[in-house]
């Protein structure tokens, strides 16, 4: 599978060690206990892949940004390559899973195709949803992740979401190519703030440093 980012050349192929370090970030990050605890994520398979995409999505949304600001110069080319490492890295895992799982030869090419529709069809959701508001994007994620019941633990989702992109947006270009990053600790229920998830209809806060915030 080809993520859209380069049909015209093939792309340099991006540093092993950063897309292991970045890759292996998101997969720390989608594993943290607190999502499945107190936000109400699935504790299944489904759930952690879903878990997955949404913070693949992210960083990709980011690295889209880097393309765009940057067109035809190193860093722009150096997210291109990035994303379409980060993507194949993705199938490459999800094809490990299938394996260990004791899926055969036959069936993995169809589990695979599976995944790809779903990862893409999440994308545009999810897209959609932060563009439009973040009300729009907790109910994508009440569909695609919580399995369309539970929108209160949709919009914390959603909040967090929106504030880990945000907080993607603050990182420099290069310390973001080179993996130098963190995401952002996920909130527990009760300390996620009333008035960040009643923003939810309105207009996000960006979170500073310090926990101060600001208007977005």
């Amino acid at each position: 599978m080809v993520w859209p980012f380069n049909h015209f050349r093939k792309p340099r192929q991006a540093p092993r060690g950063t897309i292991e370090a970045i890759y292996g970030m998101i997969v720390t990050q989608a594993r943290e206990p607190i999502f499945y605890r107190d936000l109400g994520v699935p504790d299944t398979v489904n759930g952690r892949f879903d878990l997955l995409l949404l913070h693949l999505w992210l960083l990709l949304r980011r690295l889209r940004t880097v393309q765009s600001v940057n067109q035809g110069a190193n860093q722009g080319q150096g997210a291109t390559e990035l994303s379409q490492a980060l993507f194949d890295r993705f199938c490459e895992d999800m094809d490990d899973n299938l394996r260990e799982m004791g899926i055969g030869d036959q069936t993995v090419p169809k589990r695979m195709r599976a995944f790809g529709e779903a990862f893409y069809g999440r994308v545009q959701a999810y897209d959609h949803g932060i563009d439009t508001g973040a009300e729009a994007l907790a109910q994508s994620i009440c569909k695609n992740i919580l399995n369309g019941a539970g929108m209160d633990h949709a919009r914390r989702l959603a909040a967090y979401a929106v504030a880990a992109n945000a907080g993607l947006g603050q990182i420099d270009d290069s310390a973001l190519l080179l993996g130098s990053f963190r995401f952002p600790a996920p909130l527990a229920e009760d300390r996620l703030s009333v008035s960040l998830v009643a923003r939810l209809r309105g207009r996000p806060r960006l979170l500073r440093k310090g926990g101060r915030d600001d208007e977005a």
